[in-house]
């Protein structure tokens, strides 16, 4: 993912400020403004309150000009009064939040925000960006009750908004939201969780993980409860590889991808590459290679290879590895990292104990760090290693 962090040039931070309701300090904003011949919007998202807020700022800022402007009014009524705002006939305009739609005016350089704790972070952030349209300083004023009467939900957001005033910033902003609002919880109502800290890929892995346990466990269990009692303790059956690793990984040093010279569009391969990921079968990606092939041309080896990375990972489930990793013409495959699982009194570790047996000069079992590997040279391409793998799994 790549998040655009550089603002454009000759660009000011925006100053961002939680402030009172106090009619003084609303004036002292817009004489600020008005002294350096700028302009502001104050937004109040209440239509009926508009004309009593617009009596209050005359009333201690009696020579500004103030215009009126809400989605309530008529087109051609709302068109003039933005023109003239533009075109300086106003210093003050005084709305409800349609000013986030996209209004584009850099001489409007402060924008004081009534209720600011009733908006979400993201449109506080999108009205902000209403100003500092130029190279001029801008300033938002939040205008809230006291922190100690807000929710803390509130007064986080507020704080978010003064923390996060820099240019570049909305990312972690978004960030700030998410974790305010909470990401969700898989299995339950309660909007919280440790998806912030893991990341989203990790939290499904680590759901996953635990499905898979929770299936083997009741595997196992249901195997010893209807197994003959007079039978051998090894006669009854093992829960199926596919529950021993919720998932293989895969690394190589080795050129797999699409070029752009076969694929140009970024976005384009990007969607190849999704769904690649979801192919399940060797049907469906030979499919999936001639719809390639009817598109783009002949592939390139580097897509070919790539290609092969689908059922590396499928098959490497199957045979209980967690990880394989391919390079300098060397592959490993990572076994299951739990030493007492029955994955290792199965018939599927029983083949790769067989094919080692078979092929002893080029197959080396081993341990480290509580973990078991087996490594197999001269494996130099994905498609000798599909190779490999199904020669295991016939075994």
């Amino acid at each position: 993912m790549s998040i655009i962090r550089t603002p454009p040039p000759n660009r000011y931070p925006i100053y961002t400020e939680l402030g009172s309701y106090k009619g003084e300090y609303i004036a002292e904003a817009i004489r600020y403004e008005m002294s350096r011949n700028g302009q502001v919007f104050f937004v109040n998202n209440r239509i009926s309150k508009l004309e009593e807020m617009r009596r209050l700022i005359l009333k201690y800022v009696p020579d500004c000009r103030i215009a009126i402007g809400h989605g309530q009014m008529k087109p051609e009524e709302l068109e003039n009064i933005i023109m003239g705002f533009i075109d300086y006939d106003f210093d003050v305009l005084l709305s409800t939040t349609i000013v986030e739609n996209g209004i584009d005016i850099p001489n409007a350089n402060t924008i004081i925000i009534a209720d600011a704790h009733k908006f979400g972070l993201s449109d506080l952030h999108q009205m902000r960006g209403r100003v500092g349209r130029s190279n001029r300083k801008a300033f938002c004023y939040l205008l809230a009750p006291p922190k100690d009467v807000l929710t803390p939900e509130a007064r986080r957001r507020l704080e978010a908004l003064e923390t996060f005033s820099e240019l570049g910033s909305g990312f972690s902003l978004a960030m700030q939201d998410l974790d305010i609002r909470g990401a969700g919880n898989l299995l339950g109502a309660e909007q919280s969780g440790f998806m912030e800290d893991l990341g989203y890929e990790t939290y499904l892995k680590i759901i996953q993980q635990a499905m898979a346990e929770l299936r083997n466990e009741v595997s196992v269990d249901e195997s010893v409860k209807t197994k003959d009692e007079s039978r051998e303790p090894s006669s009854f059956s093992l829960p199926p590889s596919s529950f021993y690793v919720a998932d293989c990984t895969f690394e190589s040093d080795l050129e797999m991808y699409f070029p752009e010279t076969y694929v140009p569009g970024s976005q384009e391969r990007m969607i190849l590459y999704r769904e690649l990921d979801s192919i399940e079968n060797d049907q469906a990606l030979e499919a999936y290679r001639q719809r390639l092939i009817d598109r783009f041309g002949s592939m390139p080896h580097a897509g070919e290879e790539l290609l092969h990375v689908v059922p590396i990972r499928r098959i490497g489930k199957r045979l209980g590895c967690e990880k394989i990793t391919l390079r300098q013409g060397r592959m490993n495959l990572q076994f299951v990292s739990n030493p007492d699982s029955p994955y290792y009194q199965s018939d599927t570790f029983e083949k790769i104990l067989n094919y080692m047996m078979q092929h002893v000069s080029r197959c080396t079992l081993r341990e480290a760090n509580g973990r078991r590997f087996m490594h197999i040279s001269d494996v130099p391409t994905a498609t000798e290693a599909v190779s490999v793998l199904n020669a295991i799994e016939n075994t």
